[in-house]
């Protein structure tokens, strides 16, 4: 098993089960034009975020970390006519890459993009009394994911899905001894996951043309605690 196989099988999947797509696409070739990192989710995640979205019945999204706005797009799509999805995003200049390719994909009216930190943003969003979102994903800087975590429970609701991408890290997260930030950012957040009566959650490994990695799912308990 290598990384030559694993790219096969993704493309097997994405020409049987993800179907060309103009926006999609087109997004994808303005951030790499504009030099954005080659760190969006593949076309295979971004279906299945989409999916998960359907499932959950989403009104609200909230998406921590923007990029090109990938994810974004895919997310769009799950929302009914009067949802609402709140973006945040670190860099303005890849902001605004992302503000181009979400208009021209027909979702600027859903999408909300904020620019800046993003524990600032969330604080906020509490502030400002925003109604809780029905998902989250967590797709930013991994060192600060516990942070993203203990904001994100202050802006859901009993039955909100929490979705942390890149987790296992080419396996680093074993590695109790990392001086990683984002290893120990990834650890820390596993561990308040686990230890945080008010989520249950599993994790998944998963291998494709972007290696080997993983994500957690939490959904927040019934019984929240207030």
């Amino acid at each position: 098993m290598d990384q030559i196989l694993w790219r096969s099988v993704d493309a097997y999947f994405e020409e049987l089960l993800v179907l060309p797509d103009v926006a999609l696409n087109t997004a994808l070739q303005t951030s790499d034009a504009a030099g954005l990192p080659h760190i969006n989710v593949t076309s295979c995640q971004g279906k299945l975020l989409q999916i998960l979205a359907e499932i959950q019945r989403a009104k609200a999204i909230l998406e921590i970390g923007t990029l090109g706005g990938y994810s974004t797009i895919w997310f769009a799509r799950a929302l009914p006519a009067d949802g609402r999805l709140v973006t945040l995003e670190i860099n303005p200049e890849y902001a605004a890459i992302a503000m181009q390719n979400i208009a021209r994909a027909g979702f600027a009216h859903l999408v909300d993009i904020r620019t800046g930190v993003a524990i600032e943003s969330m604080e906020q969003l509490v502030q400002e009394g925003t109604l809780p979102f029905d998902l989250i994903f967590i797709d930013a800087d991994k060192s600060g994911n516990p942070a993203y975590l203990e904001w994100s429970i202050k802006l859901s609701r009993p039955g909100t899905v929490i979705i942390c991408d890149n987790v296992v890290r080419q396996g680093a997260v074993l590695d109790s001894s990392s001086t990683d930030p984002d290893v120990t950012g990834t650890r820390r957040f596993c561990e308040m996951v686990a230890g945080n009566p008010a989520l249950t959650a599993t994790a998944i490994q998963t291998v494709g043309s972007k290696g080997y990695d993983g994500f957690v799912i939490a959904r927040v308990n019934d019984k929240k605690e207030k």
